[in-house]
């Protein structure tokens, strides 16, 4: 019987020190040879529809890992034109709260529309600063910068008080962290972090139709994004899908036969087995900082750790083959499956005074 540890070493065998995956996760080996195979079929001029196959068997597996039907998920590129969508939805003048430095993907399209008023409060706040009037409030689940889990209950209940609709990045959580999409309004996901897939593709939970898809517009439609879209090539489109799909945009097809390998990987090894190993690398890291006399940004029970102060040692940690960011001045490390305990024991070593 295959183990979580030997599922991990059959895919992953990185030549380096890598604690980036909140820049961007590797790919496993069975996504590498899945892209291959993409690769052969456009060159060899056979049919296509296996690729199209793949972007419905990734948007189905999405699904599951969000818990909710797969025709509440629509197939998109990134999370700033999905964002973009949810903010082309909202009347001129609507209230939307957000988090103060929250990634710009999130909340940079609701600036830019001009007319809405968007409202920045701290992380901490955000939930007893939803108030009568507040139409959206637009939250990353897992703050890019530092790591901060935002309180997901509590803005989900004071967003139901007062009648907002909430709108959820789980981009720096999916993987690691349940997703329970069915609990917010709308969900959004890039894949190339913590779902290990390829850059290009990310996916958005919509509400059901009968509850009009949360009065989205379909402002990006194209082919795809009709009832049957083989029919749907030429002029408007006379029925769009009925489904979530038509928020779809035409999909990178490489892109989305790599995503649908990763997440099979990620299901086969399951959210809780990937939290419980993650987390328990970064509370060895935290462990090792203080015994070095560092103190890291306050994010408990993530596997994003944020150092103060520490950021300007990235390139002479890249060129020691030990991979991390550089946050604003702080040293971020982040910890996934394929890391073990001697990563973090190597890294801590290189910051020892």
């Amino acid at each position: 019987m295959e183990t979580f540890e030997s599922l991990v070493r059959a895919e992953f065998a990185p030549k380096n020190t890598f604690l980036n995956t909140a820049s961007s996760g590797l790919l496993p080996a069975r996504t590498v040879t899945a892209l291959r195979e993409a690769v052969l079929i456009r060159a060899e001029g056979r049919p296509l529809d296996p690729l199209f196959q793949d972007v419905e068997q990734s948007r189905a597996a999405f699904a599951r890992l969000a818990g909710v039907p797969v025709t509440r998920v629509a197939a998109g590129a990134s999370v700033s034109a999905h964002s973009g969508l949810v903010a082309a939805s909202l009347p001129p003048g609507a209230e939307v709260l957000t988090a103060e430095d929250d990634f710009t993907s999130v909340v940079n399209p609701f600036h830019t529309r001009g007319d809405l008023k968007v409202r920045i409060v701290p992380l901490e706040r955000l939930a007893e600063s939803v108030r009568p009037g507040t139409v959206l409030v637009a939250v990353s689940a897992a703050q890019s910068a530092d790591g901060r889990i935002a309180d997901l209950a509590a803005l989900r209940e004071a967003a139901r008080a007062h009648g907002a609709r909430t709108y959820v990045d789980f981009s720096q959580a999916a993987g690691w962290l349940p997703v329970d999409a069915e609990s917010y309004d709308y969900t959004v996901s890039t894949t190339f972090k913590w779902l290990l897939g390829p850059h290009g593709a990310a996916f958005l939970v919509v509400p059901p139709e009968s509850e009009g898809f949360g009065e989205l517009k379909p402002v990006l439609a194209g082919w795809v994004a009709g009832e049957v879209p083989w029919d749907s090539c030429y002029g408007p489109i006379a029925e769009l899908a009925h489904s979530a799909r038509r928020f779809d945009v035409s999909p990178g097809l490489f892109t989305y036969t790599g995503t649908r390998s990763s997440l099979e990987l990620i299901e086969e090894l399951g959210v809780d087995a990937v939290r419980a190993h993650d987390l328990a690398l970064a509370d060895r890291f935290r462990t090792g900082l203080a015994d070095l006399g560092y103190a890291p940004l306050p994010a408990p029970d993530s596997p994003i750790v944020s150092v103060p102060g520490l950021g300007a040692r990235q390139g002479e940690l890249s060129a020691a083959g030990l991979e991390v960011s550089n946050r604003a001045g702080n040293l971020r490390a982040s910890f996934h499956l394929y890391n073990t305990p001697a990563d973090v024991d190597r890294l801590l070593n290189a910051l020892s005074p």
